[in-house]
């Protein structure tokens, strides 16, 4: 598999540790007890922001996988929205529900990944060390870098089809330049196209898009509608990196 056309790969996180915020990483965590039930052992050494717990994916998820998912979609638009307003909303949907099991989130920025953890670990906006009970309760999801090479059918059939569903809506100008987007989502992250970040669609503008696709002149200048439109088959906004008159 190609190497991305950028410089800055993002890192995997499964093994991370540093987990301790939570909503969307505004506060920090602590190893002070404040319930009236939590007890300290004097030999127990605490843990500190220097020695975290580590949260890892549950084998069975108390989230259901489409939760998941969504989740993670309403993180990336938050994430490339250009207006502040928009990325709010993209945030509330997001509490919104998780809620609904009694979940919240948070970006782990060091290592850019989404963790998605029981809302009762949370003590005034806190994550408290003495209240997690099994960090596999914890999903992360990380939110650069490439995706599984074993999902590359699944992901590349489900790009395929938006193309498709852009031509019929378009014509071949724009499933032309939707099949470039969808080759470069599908080949060099394996992920679907409407997972892209603002970075990797600005990426793909800029240096993907002239160096590999070869398009015309009347491509090059659709290219940004073009992806409007994929955006829009796939039932998403467009990242801030396409821009719309």
């Amino acid at each position: 598999m190609p190497e991305p056309p950028t410089p800055e790969d993002g890192n995997d996180a499964n093994d991370a540790s540093d987990t301790h915020d939570a909503n969307d990483g505004s506060e920090s965590a602590t190893g002070e007890s404040g319930g009236a039930n939590d007890t300290a052992d004097s030999n127990d050494t605490p843990d500190t922001p220097e020695d975290p717990p580590s949260f890892h994916p549950a084998a069975e998820s108390e989230l259901p996988e489409r939760v998941v998912d969504e989740a993670e979609r309403l993180t990336r638009l938050a994430e490339s929205a250009v207006d502040g307003n928009e990325r709010e909303a993209h945030l509330d949907r997001r509490a919104t529900l998780l809620s609904e099991f009694d979940f919240t989130a948070r970006v782990r920025d060091e290592d850019d990944t989404l963790v998605l953890h029981p809302a009762e670990w949370v003590v005034d906006g806190t994550v408290r060390v003495d209240r997690i009970d099994d960090t596999g309760r914890a999903v992360e999801v990380p939110l650069s870098g490439a995706g599984d090479e074993d999902d590359y059918e699944h992901v590349e059939a489900h790009n395929a089809g938006l193309v498709r569903e852009v031509e019929a809506e378009h014509g071949a100008v724009h499933a032309a330049n939707a099949r470039a987007f969808a080759d470069y989502m599908s080949n060099h992250y394996v992920r679907r196209l409407e997972e892209a970040s603002n970075e990797e669609v600005a990426v793909f503008l800029r240096e993907y898009y002239p160096r590999n696709a070869w398009p015309s002149t009347e491509q090059k200048s659709e290219v940004e509608a073009s992806l409007a439109h994929l955006f829009e088959v796939a039932g998403t906004d467009a990242p801030g990196a396409v821009r719309r008159d």
